[in-house]
């Protein structure tokens, strides 16, 4: 027997603790690692007189290829005289109908495969062939995507099948590296099929492998997979001790939440919202740590809060109807007024004048007239609307501008905001003006309105539009009247 199926079988006796007479089921692709890991499992299974099942499942992603990695899983496990399960999906179309990646989609329907499988043969155990630099690879793809650290502690030796939790995975080659697999392979004689996707970049993982890792190998850290080998074991490990303090919290509701350790507050967190099946992202945890009882929405229809004592609570709202009416005016006749959803509106277009400032007065807004065009309407925030105050580069959300000026929810539908012809918002009732707008030195006429909603702000009379001229109108009027002698300058 080879060094390296020596330590293999210490791996399997001390980490994935198969006993004797074991019954598994073995999850072989056609690859060099799990076709090692066939040839490695039976060669050790005379002794522990364990019971191997073959499975193989096609993914329909290579077409022929697809096709002649199942006959190679086949043939070698008539070889080895042993069950042979083989299942098969078009992984591309499911993916499309669940709006799910072709690396997840695939991964959901192999589960449900082998779980199946193992489920039907009366089999507890199905082995992976998962290796070390798998786990480092893994560890990038979580990095990159914002995981906690019970995702960055990476895949287990042995771990619960997602599908079915009575069904235990094992990965015996966990510990392993791939030029220690290769090694092995060549030792024992196995004959695999190189998956031509796995040196395309168009998958995320791939990238990390055939880019990144050389990448940090060659300049940064060569030692890097033991390096990050180790982090994850500490990070995993930490991440294990938060979990099991939250799960006893939970069980017991000493000490007050609020003197919890935030790791703890946070594990506390995502086991109620896994238990309720809510995706319990970073964002939403640290909105629910936040002001205790303030609702949070997870979905159309549901929202979700925390409590002083840390209990989280589900409730379903009414969906909230968005406001429709709307009050189109045309700016050709010069001069106007609305009465518009409890908002009294004068308006008038002048010619612009640098030399006569308008003088601010609450509720006027003043804007280049051009811009607008022939007509604008008068309407309520609708879901999409986008705005661009004076002050930023570019128009975002409009329910984020609410949500950053501190607007109550209940009063958002309620405000009136102005489009221009184009479509654009101009103007939104108790913000800035829209930059776009604005008026600048190359403004040749302006359009100005005073608007209102205290009560008896009718129609009735016409608004006050008085100009006060600029400081040097103000000091030729003044010299006009009085003389140059008469003009007085403090020191």
């Amino acid at each position: 027997m080879s060094e390296l199926l020596q330590r293999l079988e210490g791996e399997i006796q001390s980490r994935c603790r198969l006993g004797r007479g074991k019954k598994i089921l073995a999850a072989v692709s056609g690859g060099l690692d799990s076709m090692t890991l066939l040839h490695a499992l039976h060669s050790l299974a005379g002794k522990s007189r364990w019971k191997i099942v073959v499975a193989h499942f096609n993914h329909q992603l290579r077409g022929r290829s697809s096709d002649a990695d199942e006959r190679l899983v086949r043939k070698l496990a008539a070889k080895l005289d042993l069950p042979f399960v083989a299942g098969r999906a078009d992984v591309k179309r499911f993916a499309r109908e669940s709006k799910l990646s072709v690396e997840m989609a695939a991964r959901k329907l192999r589960h449900e495969f082998l779980a199946r499988a193992a489920g039907e043969r009366n089999i507890s155990t199905i082995a992976l062939a998962h290796h070390a630099d798998d786990q480092v690879e893994l560890f990038f793809v979580r990095v990159l995507r914002g995981a906690g650290g019970a995702g960055l502690a990476g895949m287990k030796w042995r771990s619960p099948s997602p599908v079915d939790a009575k069904i235990t995975l094992v990965r015996p080659l966990l510990g392993f590296s791939k030029p220690e697999i290769l090694g092995l392979a060549r030792a024992i004689k196995v004959a695999f099929r190189e998956d031509a996707t796995n040196h395309s970049n168009d998958i995320l993982r791939n990238r990390i492998r055939n880019e990144l890792l050389p990448l940090l190998r060659a300049h940064y850290q060569p030692g890097i997979t033991k390096s990050v080998l180790r982090l994850m074991a500490i990070v995993g490990a930490e991440a294990e001790t938060a979990g099991q303090l939250a799960g006893r919290w939970l069980r017991l509701r000493r000490p007050a939440f609020g003197k919890l350790p935030i790791a703890v507050q946070r594990r506390v967190l995502r086991l109620q919202l896994e238990q309720l099946n809510v995706s319990a992202d970073f964002d939403l945890v640290e909105q629910l740590r936040g002001p205790a009882g303030k609702f949070v929405s997870i979905a159309p229809g549901f929202s979700i809060s925390c409590g002083p004592g840390g209990d989280l609570k589900l409730r379903a709202q009414q969906p909230v109807e968005f406001n429709q009416h709307e009050l189109k005016l045309n700016l050709r006749s010069g001069a106007g007024g609305a009465d518009f959803d409890g908002a009294v509106l004068h308006w008038r277009i002048e010619a612009n004048s640098p030399k006569r400032r308008m003088q601010k007065k609450s509720g006027r807004e003043v804007f280049d007239a051009d811009r607008i065009g022939g007509h604008f309407i008068l309407r309520h925030w609708r879901p999409g609307d986008r705005f661009q105050p004076i002050g930023l580069n570019s128009a975002v959300k409009l329910q984020d501008l609410f949500t950053n000026a501190k607007v109550p929810r209940d009063r958002r539908r309620g405000l009136i905001v102005a489009s221009a012809a184009g479509g654009d918002i101009f103007w939104v009732e108790g913000l800035r003006i829209s930059g776009k707008f604005k008026v600048t030195v190359e403004t040749r006429r302006r359009l100005v309105w005073q608007w209102c909603r205290r009560a008896g702000c009718g129609l009735r009379g016409e608004p006050d539009f008085t100009f006060r001229p600029s400081a040097k109108a103000r000091l030729k009027s003044f010299t006009r009247r009085r003389g140059p002698d008469k003009i007085h300058r403090s020191n």
